[in-house]
């Protein structure tokens, strides 16, 4: 009998935001993959869970990866966690679900908190039909280029991006869209988030307000027809 990988989804700041079941998962499992070991290692302590910790991020990924699958094709069961959110979006750890799945090891999604989700939802912008990027690539050849195939799109663009970038970011989304409406998401479920909305020109103008720390969103409403 192999084991189950269990994608455990975990707070993206508020600790109150994890629920029951991911709590009862983190304490049954054999071994939690996490991001950063010290990270997931305040949030065990929290709420008093003693668990064996690997690493597993972009670096590590393939080594790890093989690690991992051996426990996970011996019985043991293992939790996926990233340092907050849901495993798997914008990080490595969907190639371990891949691999899983070749090899017929069951995948079980705790699903909870979103950082992409909790920002749309909150948005003021069209939310029944969105395309999530995620983060956009650093090289402005090709960010421009992708931004610029995402014209005819009509449905919201939702964007992850880097603190140090998102004036440029800014800039390049209206030089290739136009002056749409946008809201900038910060610091979401901590003591300090925030929202900025209007138009990109708007947002552009009120860039001093744009504080270099942590992880910014960036949403555009789509195409109008």
């Amino acid at each position: 009998m192999t084991g189950t990988l269990y994608i455990v989804a975990t707070p993206i700041g508020n600790l109150e935001d994890i629920t029951l079941r991911a709590l009862r998962i983190l304490k049954e499992v054999d071994l939690i993959a996490c991001e950063d070991t010290r990270h997931t290692q305040k949030l065990l302590s929290h709420f008093e869970i003693k668990k064996r910790l690997t690493s597993y991020f972009e670096h590590n990924e393939f080594v790890k990866g093989e690690l991992i699958m051996r426990e996970l094709s011996s019985g043991k069961n293992v939790a996926l966690v990233s340092d907050g959110g849901t495993p798997g979006i914008s990080d490595p750890g969907y190639r371990l679900v891949k691999a899983a799945v070749e090899k017929g090891i069951s995948v079980v999604s705790i699903p909870g908190p979103s950082a992409a989700i909790a920002a749309l939802s909150a948005s003021g912008l069209p939310t029944d039909r969105f395309l999530f990027i995620g983060f956009l690539p650093q090289k402005e050849g090709k960010k421009r280029r992708l931004i610029e195939s995402l014209k005819e799109e009509e449905g919201t663009l939702v964007f992850y991006e880097s603190p140090f970038r998102v004036k440029k970011t800014l800039s390049l989304l209206k030089e290739c869209l136009g002056d749409r409406r946008a809201v900038l998401a910060h610091e979401l479920t901590k003591v300090h988030e925030g929202f900025m909305r209007g138009r990109l020109n708007e947002l552009l103008e009120r860039s001093t307000e744009i504080v270099e720390k942590g992880e910014w969103i960036i949403l555009v409403e789509g195409l109008k027809n």
